[in-house]
């Protein structure tokens, strides 16, 4: 069936704690300098590809919000409508927020730790009030604006932050490629795992082992139904993905 839509997403660029291997998750970290210039880099792929959009999507994160005001000011259209959710955060990864992941697997067992990370409904321990960014991100106002305190996670699996991902793919996102809107989708890994998963219908043995590059554009062609027309295709050649991949596989080890 030949594709009538196309829906385009970009992780993220490193932030200042995935430069230091920190956990972070809803903590608001900035891009690092590196995180800016892949920010740059992704915008150069989306102009030489050609594309344009008409709507934008991200987190309620710095690091999304900033990659993506990169990408639109790069691509000529920085005054397109974008619309924030809490809901395309990252995972909230719990107690080991803020917690070198070395340290981490020196703590609990790097096979403890790589079950966190990559199993698929197994969540790490919640983050307690005693916590060092429990108030950070619990009082965050960017948060509170769209959840009470006790509506803001204290732990997540792939799973979890699934359930609240689709529910806005399907609410909102879906709705605007069936009306013709070219969407754009700037956020997180495990958030963009989460949609990868819906789209694709992949299993969760496969997304569980899926790494997405940072800040490397991938778009899927889509049917009436909004299923998918082919398989995800990068704007990068195979090697950069698979190096970039690499990286983001390594991390922790």
């Amino acid at each position: 069936m030949a594709p009538r839509y196309r829906v385009v997403m970009v992780r993220h660029g490193e932030s200042e704690w995935n430069l230091q291997n920190l956990f972070c998750g809803w903590y608001d970290a900035k891009l690092s300098d590196i995180g800016r210039e892949e920010a740059y880099a992704s915008a150069k792929m989306l102009q030489e590809a050609g594309l344009e959009f008409d709507v934008c999507h991200t987190s309620l994160l710095s690091r999304a919000n900033d990659t993506l005001d990169v990408i639109l000011r790069e691509i000529g259209q920085p005054n397109l409508p974008v619309y924030k959710s809490w809901r395309l955060n990252e995972r909230h990864y719990g107690a080991l927020t803020g917690f070198n992941k070395l340290q981490t697997a020196q703590k609990y067992g790097a096979e403890q730790v790589q079950i966190w990370r990559r199993s698929y409904d197994i969540p790490p321990p919640p983050i307690e009030e005693d916590h060092k960014y429990y108030s950070a991100i619990v009082n965050n106002p960017k948060f509170t604006q769209e959840l009470s305190k006790d509506e803001i996670p204290r732990t997540e699996s792939l799973k979890t932050t699934l359930q609240r991902v689709i529910p806005y793919w399907e609410d909102v996102i879906a709705p605007q490629i069936r009306q013709g809107k070219r969407v754009l989708i700037v956020t997180h890994g495990t958030s963009l795992r989460g949609l990868v998963k819906h789209v694709q219908q992949m299993s969760d043995e496969v997304i569980v082992k899926l790494n997405l590059p940072n800040a490397i554009p991938f778009y899927y062609d889509l049917d009436e139904n909004l299923q998918t027309v082919g398989p995800l295709r990068f704007l990068a050649d195979e090697e950069t993905v698979r190096r970039e991949m690499e990286k983001v596989a390594s991390i922790g080890k």
